[in-house]
Order: structure tokens, then C-alpha cells, then sequence
């Protein structure tokens, strides 16, 4: 108990910290331009037969987010389509199955007409290397549209470096200007060796990979992810974050619990959003497990360290008899 205490003792007084640093003078939205999330989101079903490969969400009119069926894959990421006046930003290009192709061209040849433009060049972009958010790169790269042009970051360190111009891995931050619209890039290795997060300055949105989402965070490197939180917790410091937006949603409205791993169909899932709250409440229980990797299931996310000490045969059993009941019902699914 008295760890639970020191633990909520400690995220009381960064929240009031982070309060007093990141206000506006009025309740006017703090000159970030405003958008909006739907209340909820298609996952995988009930019925696949009905659900499209793609979801298209437009947040505002600059700013889409594609989230991939869970009929198509369970993994179900989340993409982000920005547009800047002189190119667009896809970041991921989604898990296996996806045919995202038809739904990204739809969605920049409609963006392509409002705006009353002919072409425009579009950067792919990886949160990081991981196949549920590369597998569609082979695609992306084979298209031939002559209203898109494609510049191609391949999911490594080096490029990632050169691209946002971060010339010392991972201290330094980096940028990419799409125009009249800069992206701050940073650092945040421990999900995986290329993992980053992208700050939109336009939006106030914080886009955090697989590094934070509600669900488990899969942590890889445990030093390397206890100083990319940290880093993110400073970046942060006196700017409006409107929304952490991560790749995934794996955890239910019922506070503390998850879907099993391989659920394809997620009726009453978390919202996708999260707070700058959530970064430190996670930094405050990094720091309270003193350097020991522990998986610790908290409100809207859970720590889930990875490695021979934590595999489970118990995990490899739930998620094939997960995928087996969701991929029987997929066409008229109920729950188990």
C-alpha cells in the first residue's frame, strides 16, 4: 500500500506541475486548430461481411486517421494522414492484409479536388520498424498515381536520422516542415530500436507509436523506454498536448482491463485518446520500479516488459483460442 500511495502521490504533483505550466489565458482553444474524434470506432465487426478494410476519419480538414479492420488483421492499427501546403505526411503504412492503397488514394484524390490542387507529394513515415505498421511499405512503394508523388523514409535508425535531421540518436530532436505546418520529431527508442514520436505543432497532437496507446505497452529495451518517457515528458513541458493519439486501442472501457491478445472484434474498446497525464503517470511508475522491469496493469494502459522471463505458454494458448473463436464468428460475431 505504501508504494500505491507513493505512486499517486508522485503523479498528483506532476499533474498540478504540468497544470501550471501548459494554460492559456483564455478558454479559447489556445490558437491550435481545433478537430474531433469519433465516440467510437469500427474494430472487427460484428459482422465482416459489412466492414470495410478501412475506416476514414476526417479530424479536421487536414488531418485523417485510417484505422485498418480487425476482419482484415487483429492487430487493427491506427494510421495519420497530415497535409501541409506543399506535401502530405502518412505515418504507417498498416498490418498484413491491409490493401490500404484504395482507401489512402480516395482519400488524398478527395483531399486533391477540395483544395483545388493536381498533384502533391506525399512522405511515408514510420512510427516505427514493427510489420503490424510496415507491412503495406511494399505497396505504397509500387504505386503509380500521377496526382502522388511518394518520398519513401525506410523504418531504419539511419534514415529516420537523416530525414528529420536528428544528428545525435536519441538525445537531439528533429523536424520535418510540410508547410506552413512543422512536425517536431523525437526519440523515444524501448518499443523498438527506430521508434518516435511526432508533436504537431499546428494541432497540439502527440503522436506516440506504440510507445503509448491504450493497451499494453510492449517494452523491449527497459533503459532505453525509461529515457524516451523522460524525453517525452520534457519535450512536453509548457506545450498544449490536445491528444496523445497512439497506433492501437487494446484496452476496454472498464478501467484496468484489456481484450485478449488476437481480438479482432472490440465492441466496447477504450477511446483512442490519452492525456499528457498518461505520459506522467507512466514516468512516475518507471521511476518507481528503480531500474527492475514489471508488468504493472494501470487505468488505460498497462507496463509489459518483454523477454525469457516474462514468456508465458499460457499467453501463446489464450491468443489461439482467441483467434479461433473471433475467426469462426467473424461473420456474425458474438462474445464468448
Amino acid at each position: 500500500m505504501a508504494k500505491i500511495r507513493l505512486v499517486f502521490g508522485i503523479v498528483s504533483i506532476l499533474l498540478s506541475i504540468s497544470a501550471s505550466q501548459a494554460q492559456t489565458s483564455q478558454p479559447d482553444g489556445g490558437g491550435i486548430r481545433k478537430g474531433n474524434l469519433p465516440l467510437t470506432w469500427n474494430t472487427g465487426g460484428p459482422k465482416c461481411m459489412e466492414m470495410p478494410e478501412w475506416q476514414v476519419h476526417e479530424y479536421n480538414p487536414d488531418l485523417f486517421i485510417l484505422r485498418q479492420s480487425g476482419c482484415t488483421d487483429f492487430e487493427k492499427p491506427f494510421l495519420y494522414l497530415l497535409f501541409g501546403k506543399n506535401r502530405a505526411l502518412l505515418l504507417d503504412t498498416g498490418s498484413r492484409n491491409g490493401n490500404l492503397v484504395p482507401a489512402l488514394q480516395h482519400t488524398i484524390h478527395q483531399w486533391l479536388l477540395r483544395n483545388n490542387r493536381a498533384t502533391i507529394s506525399l512522405v511515408v513515415a514510420h512510427s516505427h520498424s514493427h510489420s503490424d505498421h510496415t507491412a503495406g511499405d511494399a505497396e505504397l512503394k509500387a504505386l503509380k498515381d500521377p496526382a502522388i508523388s511518394i518520398d519513401f523514409v525506410p523504418a531504419t535508425v539511419e534514415a529516420t536520422k537523416k530525414f528529420y535531421g536528428i544528428t545525435n540518436w536519441p538525445a537531439d530532436h528533429g523536424s520535418v516542415d510540410l508547410g506552413d505546418r512543422m512536425i517536431d520529431v523525437i526519440a523515444i527508442p524501448g518499443h523498438d530500436v527506430v521508434s518516435v514520436a511526432l508533436y504537431d505543432r499546428q494541432t497540439a497532437i502527440l503522436f506516440t507509436g506504440d510507445s503509448l496507446y491504450p493497451g499494453r505497452i510492449y517494452i523491449r529495451d527497459f533503459p532505453a523506454f525509461v529515457a524516451s518517457n523522460s524525453r517525452l515528458v520534457d519535450f512536453t513541458e509548457g506545450k498544449l498536448v490536445a491528444h496523445i493519439l497512439g497506433c492501437h486501442i487494446e484496452e476496454s472501457r472498464t478501467p484496468y482491463v484489456d481484450y485478449p491478445v488476437g481480438t479482432i472484434y472490440q465492441p466496447d474498446e477504450h477511446e483512442l485518446a490519452l492525456s499528457r497525464g498518461a505520459l506522467l503517470e507512466m514516468q512516475a511508475t518507471l521511476q518507481n520500479l528503480n531500474g527492475t522491469p514489471k508488468r504493472i496493469a494501470l487505468r488505460d494502459f498497462s507496463l509489459w516488459p518483454t523477454g525469457p522471463a516474462f514468456r508465458s505458454s499460457d499467453e501463446s494458448q489464450k491468443f489461439k483460442e482467441t483467434q479461433d473463436y473471433q475467426r469462426k464468428h467473424m461473420w456474425d460475431q458474438t462474445q464468448p
